[in-house]
């Protein structure tokens, strides 16, 4: 390839090579923190590449967390083990290499960012790519969905747990795709016509990754049971008969035993989960189903609406979902709508309802991960509809910012929001900012010291986020969206600034939790 086809590669790929380089970026890692999500999923991989389930070895070595589970006189880690299976193969790969190169095991670090990277960041890029052809149906406009994609990779939940060993969005990424390829064989005639063989193929893959979803996140099941139905509904009515059903539970199959298989392996029975076993949390697990036992409206307004992790506040381009989906109405599309209607209706009384609904240090109500991927198309089809409005459409971009700055801002300086902070957009991140510290980076390799590694990043963020809202069809359109999306960023991100903070507590957090533990990984 030449050096002119090089260039222009480039040139029509740079803003997906940006995104990439942003998931890549910075290792906010951490070890004073003891992540208590993350150190029994890399036990558990250590623990599976030696052919067992217990994490006796890890808990040992590195100690134990509160999600560590005893059961038969060992530890377990109580999470679903579905990451954990995955990171396998990155793991056996890393440990013969260190032991190749370097004579030696892998370090606690080098596993977790190799496990963050193979199980979050690769699988959710892929996932946007998917999402890119499949958010044409409600957009067609690549503007529109390009925005949408930003706003999903860049400015939400989604990114923080695609850079974090936390299987929220690998559970989103597989009932997402499920979603997708469950679509592309129920409407596109070419599959369902033509193609036999791909038509078995997509109803195979889409059973499989239905089912692994639960075996990453048991909550992610939730999002496929309006998808079934809809695609049962959709089956039925076009007279398809029983393979694509018998092909669905067949991918669904593997998945689905090889979690009850862990299960009775690890807690004595199929049935049984790690927080049937976990004995930390157990006031909270043991209540109900699932912990869910009772609607509680704090829980609903902590989840959407307050300051420290409220959903709508942190990624308030979310809505847009509500036009979106009377649009989508409008334009002939009852059936997703309603199958995005249901699974938002089904996370938020999931998180209004379950005892531990906080679940810890979080950038956002965590546990409902999986509900995001069914809310672009709504997203999608509201920016399509404001594209040729540039006042409209400096609105919405406006909202989308704010969660870009949130989310993106974030992930490079403390990934994990903690209780004791009430308005923690600029009690950590800003704060952490402020005092010059910023999480291992590829600017600090290349001798940026602090803070001032950020500016690379920064202006990556700023030129991705940019090419979505210059946009239109003339100089004076692109120059009022960016107006309005600037001004309306910046007002709100100062708005929050007025919400109260944590007073002497959030203080005494940040001096003994937060700071030095940034600034112990800058040394």
């Amino acid at each position: 390839m030449t050096a002119a086809r090089v260039r222009a590669w480039l040139v029509r790929r740079w803003w997906a090579l940006g995104i990439v380089l942003v998931f890549g970026y910075a290792f906010p890692h951490y070890p004073s923190i003891r992540s208590a999500n993350e150190l029994p999923r890399v036990y558990l991989v250590m623990a599976m590449a030696d052919g067992g389930v217990a994490i006796d070895k890890g808990v040992a070595r590195w100690g134990t967390t509160v999600d560590v589970s005893p059961s038969r006189g060992h530890q377990y880690s109580n999470k679903a083990p579905g990451s954990s299976i995955l990171a396998v193969p990155a793991y056996v790969v890393l440990r013969g290499a260190t032991h190749l190169l370097a004579g030696r095991e892998p370090t606690l670090g080098e596993m977790v960012w190799t496990f963050r990277l193979w199980t979050g960041a690769i699988p959710t890029l892929l996932f946007l790519w998917l999402l890119w052809g499949f958010l044409a149906r409600f957009a067609p406009d690549p503007a529109a969905r390009r925005a949408t994609i930003a706003i999903y990779g860049l400015g939400s939940m989604a990114l923080t747990y695609s850079v974090l060993f936390i299987s929220h969005q690998l559970a989103a990424v597989c009932v997402g795709t499920a979603w997708i390829l469950a679509v592309r064989v129920a409407e596109d005639p070419s599959t369902s016509l033509r193609a036999p063989g791909l038509r078995s193929r997509g109803m195979l893959a889409a059973g499989f990754f239905a089912g692994a979803a639960p075996l990453c996140d048991y909550q992610a099941l939730f999002a496929a049971v309006p998808v079934a139905i809809w695609v049962t509904v959709e089956l039925i009515r076009t007279g398809r008969g029983w393979r694509p059903f018998a092909l669905a539970a067949l991918g669904a199959a593997v998945p689905i035993a090889a979690l009850l298989l862990y299960h009775d392996a690890a807690f004595g029975s199929p049935w049984r989960t790690g927080y049937d076993a976990s004995t930390t949390f157990a006031h909270f697990h043991q209540r109900g189903f699932l912990g869910l036992d009772q609607f509680r409206p704090e829980a609903l307004y902590g989840s959407m609406l307050a300051p420290d992790n409220g959903l709508l506040l942190l990624c308030p381009a979310l809505l847009l979902v509500v036009p979106g989906w009377i649009l989508m109405i409008r334009h002939g599309r009852l059936g997703h709508a309603l199958v995005s209607v249901a699974v938002a209706l089904i996370y938020v009384a999931f998180i209004s309802s379950i005892a531990m609904w906080r679940g810890g240090w979080q950038m956002g109500p965590r546990y409902i991960t999986a509900m995001l991927p069914f809310v672009l198309p709504a997203i999608a089809a509201t920016l399509q509809a404001v594209a040729a409005r540039p006042v409209l459409r400096g609105l919405a971009l406006g909202l989308g910012g704010v969660g870009v700055a949130i989310y993106a801002g974030s992930i490079v300086e403390f990934p994990h929001f903690p209780e004791k902070f009430k308005n923690p957009v600029h009690e950590v991140t800003v704060r952490l900012i402020g005092d010059g510290l910023a999480a291992p980076n590829l600017g600090m390799a290349l001798g940026l010291p602090g803070a001032w590694s950020l500016v690379p990043y920064a202006a990556l963020v700023l030129a991705l986020w940019g090419a979505v809202v210059w946009v239109g069809p003339d100089r004076r359109a692109r120059l009022t969206t960016t107006a309005i999306a600037v001004a309306v960023t910046a007002i709100v991100l100062v708005a929050y600034r007025g919400f109260p903070g944590g007073g002497r507590v959030a203080d005494e957090a940040y001096a003994r939790t937060v700071r030095p533990a940034v600034h112990g990984q800058m040394r």
